[in-house]
């Protein structure tokens, strides 16, 4: 199960079907594995919170992942994680890469469910591991590679 939060009505305000995004971009994302996925959709300011107290990192960014512990309830799908999408900066950066809200959000919630998934990019051959596994997922969907040179600018 996929569910969706809307903490800051920017996102519904710039893109209506923000939460059917999200949640289209995440089952796409889990594929065949089950479990329970939480993506709260709200501001800039949260996201710093949460970066600066479970990361050291005083400052927002596009999207947080969260794992989840591992410890499965019996007859219940596996809770994997939770998600924190910023507004601002995930607004600014489709703006900045020519990209269009829907497409970004869709880009950052397949990254964020892979890193719930446990795929990370911190070395090169992870990096280009999980991105190509995005492009693919994101191509199901029908949005453009997010790592073309273009997209970048």
């Amino acid at each position: 199960m996929i569910e969706v939060e809307v903490e800051d009505e920017a996102w519904t305000a710039a893109l209506a079907d923000a939460v059917a995004v999200a949640e289209r971009a995440a089952l796409a994302a889990l594929g065949t594995v089950e479990g329970d996925v939480v993506v709260l959709l709200t501001g800039d300011a949260e996201v710093r919170d949460l970066n600066a107290r479970f990361r050291d990192r005083d400052r927002a960014t596009n999207v947080l992942s969260f794992p989840a512990a591992e410890m499965p309830l019996p007859g219940r799908a596996p809770h994997l994680g939770d998600l924190v999408l910023a507004y601002g900066v995930c607004a600014e950066e489709a703006r900045a890469q020519a990209k269009t809200l829907a497409d970004h959000l869709s880009h950052l919630t397949v990254h964020g469910v892979l890193h719930l998934l446990g795929r990370d990019h911190e070395d090169e051959g992870e990096a280009e591991e999980m991105e190509a596994e995005e492009r693919s997922i994101l191509a199901s969907l029908g949005v453009a590679d997010p790592y073309r040179a273009d997209a970048q600018a």
